[in-house]
């Protein structure tokens, strides 16, 4: 199976906090790992370790960075077409507390990809399915070509200004950064798929109908970092088989409680 990711990549330092400090507090971090990661390429790399063959349309910076970003993505099998900009790659800081929960820091802009970059869009054509975390109207237009369109909640605006028609939207519904009502998008999803943690979440067919769902049990042994992701790229490879809806959702809730094993979201190197 060929997949594709348009999105972005950011380059994230994970420490451990006993807390995560209030305003004015100081704590002392434990720096665990640092990978190349964001929406993009967790959901990239995540689609690669399943066997499917991914290519990440996207964007980096054009520094050390940028380079080391590329360089470990390529090494997970995933095939990446990026733009270079002239600025620094986007890094992450994540703040993992005590009870395996994430806050994240953001420093730099986001790079995503144009429509009008010198990337092979043509090979979305081949694609079974793509999954669409950032770029402009234009690359979503582009990603249309695929077989199947995914794609994140949390950008909503940019989905109502590409106007293209979606297969499946994807978000947490506990997550105001990824809110989403039925008349938000000019094209009502074919499909949308709603989380909501360890209580599992539910999801709307084209008809309108709700359907709940459950997570799969799972204890954080590591922290709930690219959880989500991972269930979006999991949701992706379903639909991209051909799963009906109820059967791509269990296989994303399923990938998405492996994830909280690990430190980061990708097990260890052998």
């Amino acid at each position: 199976m060929r997949v594709a990711v348009v999105g972005h990549v950011e380059w994230l330092e994970l420490a451990k906090v006993p807390h995560v400090p209030a305003a004015g507090e100081i704590v002392h971090a434990m720096p665990e790992l640092a990978v190349a990661a964001g929406g993009g390429a967790v959901a990239a790399v995540q689609l690669a370790r399943w066997g499917a063959e991914c290519v990440l349309f996207t964007a980096l910076g054009d520094d050390t960075l940028g380079e080391r970003a590329r360089a470990e993505l390529a090494g997970w099998g995933v095939d990446v077409r990026a733009a270079i900009r002239a600025e620094p790659q986007r890094r992450a800081l994540t703040l993992i507390d005590a009870r395996g929960e994430r806050t994240i820091v953001v420093l730099g802009d986001r790079l995503v990809p144009h429509g009008d970059d010198a990337l092979p869009w043509d090979v979305l054509e081949t694609c079974d399915a793509v999954y669409v975390t950032g770029g402009d109207a234009a690359a979503v237009r582009q990603a249309r070509r695929a077989k199947v369109l995914v794609a994140t909640s949390r950008v909503l605006p940019l989905l109502r200004e590409a106007d293209v028609a979606i297969d499946a939207l994807v978000g947490s519904d506990v997550d105001s950064a990824e809110r989403y009502a039925p008349g938000d998008l000019p094209r009502a999803p074919a499909l949308v798929v709603r989380t909501q943690g360890a209580a599992g979440g539910y999801f709307l067919d084209r008809e309108g109908g709700r359907h709940s769902y459950a997570a799969v049990p799972a204890v954080v042994r590591g922290d709930t970092y690219g959880a989500g992701d991972t269930f979006a790229a999991g949701l992706t490879h379903g639909l991209g088989e051909g799963k009906p809806a109820a059967d791509a959702i269990a296989f994303a809730a399923a990938r998405a409680a492996e994830v909280v094993a690990f430190q980061g979201p990708y097990p260890p190197r052998s």
